[in-house]
Formats: C-alpha cells, sequence, structure tokens
C-alpha cells in the first residue's frame, strides 16, 4: 500500500478521532502474566533527543520521576524545530545516532524513518507481557492517532505523543477596541486583520510564521480549506492552480500586509513571544504552542486571550493537525529502557499531564475526561473545547510523502518570497511546483 494512499486512510480516521480504538492489536497482545518489572533496567544511562516545545519542557521536569521509577538515568536534549529534523535525518543516516530514544514529527519525517527502517518495530514489545505491563492499555490510543504511527509496511514504529492542531489565538481586549468579532471564515479573517493592523500604535492585525520551511504549514491550512490536497493520492501535485494561488495570496494579506516588520524571519518562537506581548492582535498556529498564551506566569495578556478553531474556507471547515510521537532508535543497544522512556512518555498520566497542563492533545481517549476533572489543571477551558473540537475537524496538515521536508523546503521559498512587495503569488508556485515535481517521482518510486 502507498503512502498516498494510506493518506487518505487516516484523513478518514482523523474525522472520527477519538471515536474509536485500535482494540484488535490490543486483543492480541499475549496475555500470559509475565515478570514486568520497571527496574529491569536499572542503572542504565539513556540520551533521549527532543524537538524543542512547551510539552518537551514537561517531560524534561518530571525525568526525575521516571527515574525513581526505573533506576534509569536520562540525559535530554531539546533543539529548536529545523535543526532538530536535520540532526535527527544526518545521525540516522550515518548509522550511528548519539540517542537511544527521540521525538518524531510525523507530519514531516515519518515516510523518510520508515522507508530506512531507522526506529525499531513496537509492536513486539507492546505484545511482551514481561516488558510491557498490563495497564499500559493500548487500546486508549485512538485509532486515528496508531494511524499516524504506522508506517506503510504494518509497523509500528512510535507511540503517539502530541496531536498539534493549527488554530487561531486572538486579543480580546485589542478586537473589542475595533469592534471586531472573532472570525469564523477565511474572509472573515482577513477583514478583520485589516481593520486590526495599527502599525503606527506597534500593533500588527495578524501574525503566523513567515521564515521559510516554517511557513509552509501555514498555506497548506489554507489550501486544506478549498478542500485541496497538496498531492493528490496518485501521486499529483495541486501547487499551482487557482485553490492554491488563493491560498498563497490570503498568507500574503495576512502576514504581509498585516502582519510586523522582519516577519520572514519569523518561526513560532517570534510569532508566540509578539503576541504575548500583546503587540499582535491574531495569531495562527498549533494549539500546542498557543496554550502558553493563557499562562499567567509567561504572558502578559493572558487573561485576555481568545481561541477558535480554525476558521472556515470557502469549500470545507478542517483543523490542520500535526501528529507526533516518540520512538526507539533502531541502532541503539540499549531498546530496552528506551522502550520503558517511550511507554512513560506516553503514557496515560503523562497524556493527560499533558493536556491538563495546556501542552497539547494527546492521542490517549482518556485524557480529555481526565484533563476536565483533573485539580491541577492549569488549561483555559476555552482552549481545551477548541482542541475537542479540532480533533472533530482534523485533517493532515501536510502530504503523507517521503520528500515531506522538501516539500516545506521548497514551496517555504515560495512563501517568503511572497512576502517582499509586488512578488506574485502564481508565479512563485509555479515555479515551486516544477522544482519539487522531480523531487516527488524521485522519492516515491520506491
Amino acid at each position: 500500500m502507498t503512502g498516498l494512499t494510506r493518506r487518505r486512510l487516516m484523513q478518514s480516521a482523523l474525522g472520527a478521532a477519538g471515536a474509536s480504538t485500535i482494540g484488535a492489536f490490543a486483543n492480541g497482545r499475549a496475555q500470559a502474566q509475565g515478570a514486568f518489572d520497571w527496574q529491569k533496567f536499572k542503572g542504565t544511562k539513556l540520551e533521549v533527543l527532543l524537538q524543542r516545545g512547551p510539552y518537551q519542557d514537561v517531560l524534561q521536569k518530571f525525568e526525575p520521576e521516571f527515574t525513581a521509577l526505573t533506576g534509569i538515568q536520562i540525559g535530554s536534549e531539546q533543539i529548536p524545530e529545523q535543526q532538530y529534523r536535520q540532526k535527527l535525518a544526518i545521525e540516522f543516516a550515518s548509522g550511528k545516532p548519539s540517542f537511544d530514544a527521540c521525538y518524531v514529527a510525523q507530519a514531516t519525517q515519518k515516510r523518510l524513518f520508515g522507508k530506512g527502517k531507522w526506529l525499531s518495530d513496537l509492536k513486539p514489545l507492546i505484545a511482551d507481557a514481561a516488558m510491557t505491563p498490563t495497564d499500559f492499555d493500548f487500546a486508549d490510543f485512538t485509532k486515528a492517532s496508531i494511524q499516524a504511527c504506522t508506517q506503510p509496511d504494518g509497523r509500528v514504529d512510535t507511540l503517539p505523543l502530541t496531536f498539534h492542531y493549527n488554530i487561531l489565538m486572538y486579543n480580546k481586549e485589542l478586537l473589542d477596541k475595533k469592534g471586531v468579532r472573532p472570525p469564523t471564515s477565511f474572509e472573515e479573517l482577513a477583514e478583520a486583520a485589516q481593520k486590526l493592523n495599527d502599525q503606527a500604535n506597534g500593533i500588527s492585525g495578524f501574525v503566523a510564521r513567515g521564515l521559510k520551511n516554517a511557513n509552509t504549514p501555514i498555506w497548506t491550512s489554507f489550501l486544506l480549506g478549498h478542500g485541496i490536497d497538496p498531492v493528490t493520492s496518485d501521486g499529483k501535485l495541486q501547487t499551482d492552480g487557482p485553490e492554491a494561488v488563493a491560498a498563497a495570496q490570503l498568507y500574503q494579506k495576512l502576514v504581509r500586509d498585516c502582519g510586523p516588520p522582519g516577519v520572514a524571519g519569523f518561526n513560532w518562537y517570534e510569532c508566540q513571544a509578539m503576541f504575548m506581548q500583546g503587540r499582535a492582535a491574531m495569531w495562527i498556529d498549533t494549539s500546542t504552542v498557543g496554550a502558553t498564551a493563557a499562562d499567567p506566569t509567561k504572558s502578559k495578556i493572558a487573561d485576555k486571550v481568545g481561541f477558535i478553531a480554525m476558521p472556515k474556507g470557502p469549500k470545507v471547515h478542517r483543523a490542520p493537525v500535526f501528529p507526533s510521537g516518540m520512538a526507539v532508535a533502531a541502532a541503539s543497544t540499549k531498546q530496552g529502557a528506551a522502550w520503558y522512556y517511550v511507554q512513560w512518555a506516553t503514557g496515560k498520566a503523562n497524556q493527560a499531564r499533558q493536556l491538563a497542563g495546556g501542552y497539547g492533545a494527546g492521542g490517549r481517549q482518556s485524557a480529555n475526561e481526565a484533563a476536565k476533572s483533573s485539580s491541577e489543571a492549569k488549561l483555559s477551558r476555552e482552549w481545551l473545547d477548541v482542541v475537542i473540537q479540532s480533533g472533530d475537524l482534523a485533517y493532515p496538515v501536510l502530504p503523507d510523502i517521503v520528500a515531506a521536508n522538501e516539500f516545506r523546503d521548497v514551496f517555504g521559498v515560495a512563501l517568503t518570497n511572497l512576502l517582499s512587495p509586488g512578488a506574485d503569488a502564481a508565479k512563485e508556485l509555479k515555479t515551486a511546483t516544477e522544482t519539487f515535481t522531480p523531487i516527488l517521482e524521485r522519492t516515491e518510486k520506491t
């Protein structure tokens, strides 16, 4: 089965996220009472590589909890997104990665890592009662989240960690001052951004990623609202047609015409900082990083932040999603200990902690109810409601192809070019499509 066909299956499953489980796999697990022991690998030292993000901060914060449980020492490092993806690919390709377990951005590197078989197949470990306790409850993961973790050949080489939904964050005070209602459609979004843009007073009507590669999922989010996939199920690009151009022109209107000076160099870090300082009225990015805006210990506008699901497009209402997971490096000599870490990171307690803290949606069905009833919940209830709604509207933000990162690179250059005065969307997308076509043909052959 091709990756593009599997994308269709994932799209269908994501539309029903939270409604079903992967019970067949769980039922096939060995039922014998194995001698599972959290201390089995006591004294082991693991190296864990993480992409920079709010929930990764939480994992590092609670590493002493894992060590107390297992006796396994952790050495972990967070690396900014773009450098992280490059480091993973280079180290895996070398055959000697410096880490035992790692975070995997499935939206960009799932198929690449699957092709190289760089991640361990976790199915035998899950089925081994001596390696996985019954209360890990594999059936608690949603069907959609496990679909995102499954390679075309059936290997489950990651476990669900976080579902990152693109949502709209807005400053209620700034909208109220201008008499602007929170936008629920692309058309309303563009109109609101223009009304709210007040550069003379240091306020941008809108902010989003302008940095090449990082910016591509903002454009594809708009493209999905037109009912268009960047790559069709039979491997054809739909990146320079009228809908793609319209999505790019909306990106121009919002990011270039209503964004801050220097936005071409903005990744989510810079967007987040600007929004939390009260210098941008609206911001589109993932729910994972957006929740921090409502944290009074980090944000100057915590009590003024509103959340809304991704606005409706002209044809369809979709919540673009970036699935991610935790994996064991196939080349690691510490497979068992690394698997214990992956179990802990993706377990019920941590997934509930993740959602309750407002760090992002997990892949477990139990997390929503646990977060709602948690006495330690710090999240905005409005944020939680939007995350749950997004689960019902979820749709992959990037094509499920081996060259997903190259796709981001090529079209990211075109989008950054669009932030310059006089840039033409149709011309830029035509050039990018011509550049990426041979890359897609080459990488999808095998």
